[in-house]
Parts: C-alpha cells; sequence; structure tokens
C-alpha cells in the first residue's frame, strides 16, 4: 500500500517525480529526497476535475487504452507497492502500468496489462483474485492470481489518481485517493460508486458548500473537486477500518467506510502507513519521520523517536513481531521491543524505500529502481 515515496501530497513536500503515486511525489518537494513514494518522474498534476458525486462510475470501453510494454528492465524500474499473493508469491505494481511476479522475490514474470497508466497500489484477496489502482483514476482486477488483468475503471478525465484499494470479500471493495476521491463496490468492482464524505470538512465548510449548492450547482461541483484531503491509504483491522490521509487524518469504521468518526488531531502531518502487531499494539508512520504508537484501543498515541526526518513509507512486521519501517534516502527503521524504540539502519545506496513486505525470511522492498532486497541489521 499506500504510503511511500510517491504516496504522497499534493499541498505539502511536492517534488516532481513521474507522479509515482500521486502522493509519493508531494511529500517529496520539502524533503528534497522524497507518498503513496522518490525523485523520480511524475510531472506535477496541476488540474483536476470531478465526476458526479454518488454517480454510477463504468469503466470507460469508448476511451482506447495501449497495454503496457513487456521490458526486462520492468523490475530495475520504478515500483510504488508489493503485496503477497497467498503465501507463495508476491506481487509488485509501478510506472507504464508495470505489474510483476514472482515466486522467490529473485526472478519476476511481467503480467499482461491492458493500461500504461501509473499504478500505485495492489492487493490480493486470496490466490486468485486481485486489484490494483492508479493515475486516471484506474481500477484493475485478475481473476488468476496476476498473470491477466482487465479494466473495472478508467477515467482519465478526472487526472486525479487512486492510492489504495481494499477488497474484505469477493463482492465488497473501496478506492481512495487523491482529493478524497471514495470508490465503492458492491459486485467485485464490475461497478464502481463515487462517494463525497463531507464528514471531514469543518463545519463552516459543510455550510458554505450547502449555501453554494442552493446558487451555483456548476460552482459546487467545482468546490468540492477540490476541497477535502487527500486519502493516502486504508487498513482493515479486525472489524475496524482505518483511513489514513493529509493534514492530520486518521479516522476509523465500523461499517466498512460507509461512516468515519476522526482520531483528535495529534498531529497536523500526512499518515503513510498503519499496522498493528501481535501484540496489540498499533504503529503509524507519516512525514519528517514521525512515528506515533498507541495501545489496543488506540485512544492514546504516543510519538516514537526515530532519529530521522525523512518520510516514512511504510511498515512491515514479521511473524515474530520484529517490526520494520521504510523510509525515503534509504532509512530503514528497526524495533525489536514492540515498537518502543528504533533503531536506524540506513541503506548504502540511499535509495528511497517505498513499500515492502516480508516473504520467506527476507524483507523485500520496491524502490525508484525496482526490486531490492534490504540489508538488516
Amino acid at each position: 500500500m499506500l504510503a511511500v515515496f510517491f504516496n504522497v501530497q499534493f499541498n505539502e513536500y511536492f517534488i516532481s517525480v513521474s507522479f509515482i503515486s500521486v502522493l509519493f511525489i508531494f511529500s517529496l518537494a520539502n524533503q528534497k529526497s522524497s507518498v503513496m513514494r522518490l525523485l523520480v518522474a511524475f510531472a506535477v498534476i496541476y488540474f483536476f476535475s470531478l465526476s458526479t458525486v454518488f454517480a454510477q462510475s463504468e469503466a470507460s470501453t469508448s476511451t482506447i487504452t495501449k497495454p503496457a510494454t513487456q521490458s526486462v528492465l520492468a523490475s530495475k524500474s520504478l515500483l510504488l507497492d508489493i503485496s503477497p499473493i497467498g503465501q507463495e508469491r508476491l506481487v509488485a505494481v509501478g510506472q507504464q502500468g508495470h505489474i510483476l511476479l514472482s515466486s522467490d522475490g529473485e526472478e519476476w514474470q511481467q503480467a499482461n496489462v491492458p493500461v500504461q497508466a501509473t499504478l500505485t497500489s495492489v492487493y490480493f484477496l486470496d490466490e486468485k483474485l486481485g486489484w490494483a489502482v492508479g493515475h486516471d483514476a484506474t481500477i484493475l482486477h485478475s481473476k488468476d492470481g496476476g498473470l491477466n488483468w482487465e479494466i473495472q475503471q478508467y477515467l482519465p478525465s478526472l487526472q486525479k489518481p487512486l492510492l489504495d484499494i481494499y477488497f474484505k470479500n469477493p463482492k465488497q471493495g473501496v478506492a481512495v485517493g487523491a482529493y478524497g476521491q471514495f470508490f465503492r463496490s458492491n459486485d467485485g468492482g464490475s461497478t464502481w460508486k463515487s462517494e463525497f464524505h463531507q464528514e471531514f470538512l469543518l463545519a463552516d465548510d459543510i455550510e458554505y458548500l450547502n449555501d453554494l449548492k442552493s446558487e451555483d450547482e456548476e460552482g459546487y461541483l467545482d468546490e468540492i473537486s477540490f476541497i477535502l484531503p487527500h486519502f493516502n491509504g486504508v487498513v482493515l483491522d479486525g472489524d475496524t477500518m482505518f483511513l489514513l490521509g493529509e493534514t492530520g487524518l486518521l479516522a476509523k469504521s465500523k461499517d466498512f467506510g460507509v461512516t468515519w468518526q476522526q482520531f483528535d488531531g495529534f498531529y497536523q502531518g500526512s499518515f503513510f502507513a498503519l499496522a498493528r502487531a501481535d501484540s496489540g499494539i498499533v504503529l503509524v508512520v507519516g512525514l519528517r519521520g514521525h512515528v506515533f504508537r498507541a495501545f489496543e484501543n488506540a485512544l492514546q498515541w504516543d510519538e516514537i523517536p526515530t532519529d530521522t526526518t525523512a518520510l516514512l513509507n511504510d511498515i512491515v512486521i514479521t511473524q515474530n513481531n520484529r517490526i520494520f519501517i521504510l523510509g525515503n534516502n534509504g532509512v530503514l527503521l528497526v524495533s525489536n521491543d514492540d515498537g518502543e524504540s528504533f533503531i536506524k539502519k540506513t541503506q548504502a545506496d540511499g535509495r528511497t524505500l517505498i513499500a515492502g513486505v516480508w516473504f520467506k525470511g527476507k524483507l523485500i522492498a520496491v524502490s525508484d529502481v525496482g526490486i531490492k532486497v534490504l540489508d538488516l541489521p
């Protein structure tokens, strides 16, 4: 998931880099090295339009798309997310519609993908059913374990990226992205419906929108296309879903994202990753080296010193509860005490670590130079 060298945001810390995860880039600007995930490629997106709120959005079959190009260098190009497919395989996604598969983390096979849009996040429900999202509000689906993909949604007119996707069963899923994009499907992704979550607005903003809607419908639609914060990622933890975003957005939902309850604003920067250890503690990470830790009920968040100001993109927790946090500039934070403290292990090449997985005893990450098997302390 989400959050990563390119999984950053538009309104703060933006650096031009092949928009890998439109948010990946955004948090980079201030850090000069840094979302969703590095200093690599993604032209800054200036103008974003909006689809009709609560309108049914179907994959555009009239728009001509070009399939992703097969390349022997795909595993060495910019990749933005990596996820397991069951216990025995991995899938990684990135620029130019690249989707790669591996059974050992070393040799990678490129999948058949119908678009060249940059892909920012990928998720597999089981060994067969998977979804990926990316720029142009693209949503792709695979029914054969990632070998072949089909378009479920492709909306280039929006010029907005999606940054994360999650399915809790074969039918029900949500996808989130820049400027508060939130799409829901109840039929396995055959159709997607856009939702506008005004609960993330201030009371004055809601009143302003209500007045504007009654006076100027076109102006209202234009305003709501920009007014919400970027949604960087979603994480399902038991029956609770967490939503992470910019400007300190951290919220939870008990009804799979229909309604949300925000946490008190304990931090005003962006969040990019959240994970729970087997012990019950919860970690959330974001801009400028910020790590926060909470116990099971997540009522109180304590900041953990990290000795870094790098943007932190992802959290990986092993079976024995060893915790790794991946960041920009090659920063790798390691905890052996349930997240109470971290030591910094900077990778020699200084490449941004965008997302990672623990796979067959190895920490495997994606970066601006593709797949990396990390050196561990």
